[in-house]
């Protein structure tokens, strides 16, 4: 989005950043916390200026040929988000989007990212009247999701996470509001007769610190299980509101 900015105006590709983000922060308040809009808020300054002002202190070398660019620049890219990431934070632009989206829809997170990167694929292919440019990109998007993915969590793009808590429904509600995931919550007893509960949810890479914000919010003393999802199969996991077994 940024780089589209900069090719319609004169203003430079990190000023765009800031100028984009600022308007969805702002907007998004409502729907994250205080800690995460800071960390965010850091984030974007420190890319913002990179970009800008890194070329002045080191030459790059020119890569000829869009297919390296496209996969190495790719990888970067989520290299540096997994870190973002994993520090707490946003990189920016869509998943402030989608966060403020699904509030106010039954779409996820993944399925308003997906649509809005789409969106981006389709307006470089337009303005730059290049179809084989806004190919490349799709390219490049997808290698970055699946640097993110790996860095994050490994091959596996779905993750089982079994909570332990006393809490259980409120982090469940916490779940659907934020994250649009649905998860089952079995009732059951410790090994020395104490009932307990145990909620079931099946989520992204991507929103597996998102997920444990959530829980330790709520319960800090929660044991939290992550297993690799291998294959899923069916449409259970995918009910609109949460089941409880008794």
């Amino acid at each position: 989005m940024s780089i589209i900015v900069h090719y319609l105006t004169d203003i430079s590709v990190g000023q765009a950043m800031i100028i984009i983000n600022a308007p969805l922060i702002l907007a998004g308040m409502k729907y994250i916390n205080s800690g995460f809009a800071i960390k965010t808020v850091f984030s974007i300054l420190v890319t913002a200026l990179a970009i800008d002002f890194l070329p002045d202190f080191i030459e790059f070398q020119p890569i000829p040929g869009f297919l390296l660019s496209t996969f190495y620049g790719g990888a970067c890219v989520g290299a540096g988000i997994s870190l973002v990431i994993k520090g707490g934070a946003s990189a920016g632009g869509t998943t402030i989007i989608a966060r403020i989206a699904v509030q106010n829809s039954t779409w996820k997170p993944a399925q308003i990212i997906l649509i809005f990167d789409t969106l981006i694929v389709v307006a470089i292919s337009i303005i730059f009247k290049d179809m084989e440019l806004a190919l490349w990109s799709i390219i490049s998007i997808v290698v970055t999701s699946k640097v993110i993915d790996m860095a994050l969590t490994g091959p596996a793009s779905e993750n089982i996470v079994h909570i332990v808590s006393n809490k259980t429904n409120e982090i469940g509600n916490s779940i659907s509001k934020e994250l649009g995931r649905s998860g089952t919550i079995l009732s059951g007893k410790t090994l020395t007769g104490h009932n307990n509960k145990l909620l079931f949810v099946v989520v992204t890479a991507r929103e597996l610190a998102t997920l444990k914000s959530i829980i330790l919010r709520h319960d800090t003393s929660a044991l939290i299980i992550i297993m690799q999802a291998s294959e899923l199969m069916g449409s259970s996991l995918n009910n609109e509101h949460l089941r409880e077994l008794q």
